[in-house]
């Protein structure tokens, strides 16, 4: 059972196929001859369908994930100051070292007023993720994105784990990673309202980045796109969790999704009373259940979660928290096994293995 998808979720089959008919195409689409105008024109053919996809108006540069779209837009975007979310993913934090940190409230939510306080400074570029990876706390974009149009700044919007699973939030710059909603791994893109927001890069993909297309990937990207559903999951599906919240607070636990400002059903952070989060991950992991602490990026460290300290989550139930995250092949059954296994940890009982 894999309960893990805010890390990746599996392949659909349809970016399989579509990832098949690529690697057909195995010519340079920045190659002038025949063969590579024909990879050129698949590649091209991509980029409008993901644009619709996604309700786009603007620009996509095809990159090899999150980690280089938002290295590509916090490095070479037009604009001055670089502010960031307190609760950004690692990639965020990592790609703009000196950027300010914006801090967020208990419920974790970016603080408006201090937002609007920060940004009082010549364009500033201000990182938000739409949905957390380690909570599922959605941020108030709109509100966001007014306070920073103020300024003549630009919103850049960290979408990995919200594309074609909701709306793209109003902003100027945006990620996005195929491998989060059914795509294949390796393959994002950053999407920009114009190219005048970045200085260009590198060769390819108009000037604006270095390296040869993955035209594969990008098929398989656009295809997982198509595929996403309205809505992503059964809502029907995740109902045994709500049943779960109240004995996970009627054992002593702590179900985080409670402080959240505005949560999301794909994503639950959970704290149990009696175990600490990397024994619970063994525990379930020999149980057949895969869940993870954290982002997948450092949940294999033992730090607190710096987006759990940012929420002043205390630290004993930080340590006591695991994440379960749900996706596209998810079924009721596998959520039902997930609750009665985590039940049975809780109490100590040897039926959870």
């Amino acid at each position: 059972m894999y309960l893990d998808h805010a890390a990746t979720t599996p392949l659909r089959s349809e970016a399989k196929a579509a990832m098949d008919e690529g690697f057909a195409l195995w010519a340079n689409p920045s190659s002038p001859h025949a063969e590579g105008r024909k990879a050129r024109a698949s590649l091209e053919d991509a980029r409008e369908r993901i644009k619709r996809a996604l309700g786009w108006e603007g620009e996509v540069i095809f990159t090899s994930g999150a980690s280089e779209a938002a290295a590509l837009a916090l490095s070479h975007a037009n604009a001055g100051a670089r502010l960031a979310s307190a609760v950004e993913h690692d990639a965020i934090l990592k790609a703009a070292p000196d950027a300010e940190r914006l801090p967020v409230r208990p419920d974790g939510a970016l603080d408006l007023k201090n937002l609007s306080e920060a940004v009082r400074r010549e364009k500033p570029l201000v990182a938000v993720q739409q949905i957390n990876s380690e909570t599922g706390n959605a941020q108030p974009l709109a509100e966001i994105s007014a306070i920073v149009q103020e300024t003549g700044g630009y919103l850049l919007a960290d979408c990995a784990q919200s594309a074609g699973k909701f709306a793209l939030p109003p902003c100027d710059i945006a990620i996005i990673s195929a491998h989060k909603f059914g795509g294949p791994i390796g393959v994002g893109a950053l999407l920009v309202k114009d190219y005048a927001m970045l200085a260009p890069s590198g060769g390819q993909e108009r000037g604006y980045r270095r390296g040869t297309e993955n035209l594969p990937g990008v098929l398989g990207m656009a295809a997982a796109l198509e595929a996403c559903s309205d809505p992503y999951l059964d809502p029907a599906i995740l109902e045994p969790l709500d049943q779960l919240a109240q004995k996970c607070r009627d054992l002593g636990g702590t179900w985080l999704s409670d402080r959240l400002s505005d949560r999301t059903p794909y994503i639950r952070a959970i704290a149990m009373p009696n175990m600490s989060g990397s024994a619970q991950v063994m525990r379930f992991d020999m149980a057949g259940i895969s869940v993870s602490q954290g982002s997948a990026c450092s949940s294999g460290t033992m730090k607190t979660s710096h987006v759990l300290q940012a929420m002043q989550v205390e630290p004993e139930v930080a340590d006591r928290t695991i994440r379960a995250s749900f996706g596209w092949n998810t079924t009721r059954e596998e959520v039902e096994r997930f609750c009665e296994v985590w039940l049975d940890l809780a109490q100590g009982k040897s039926g959870a293995l």
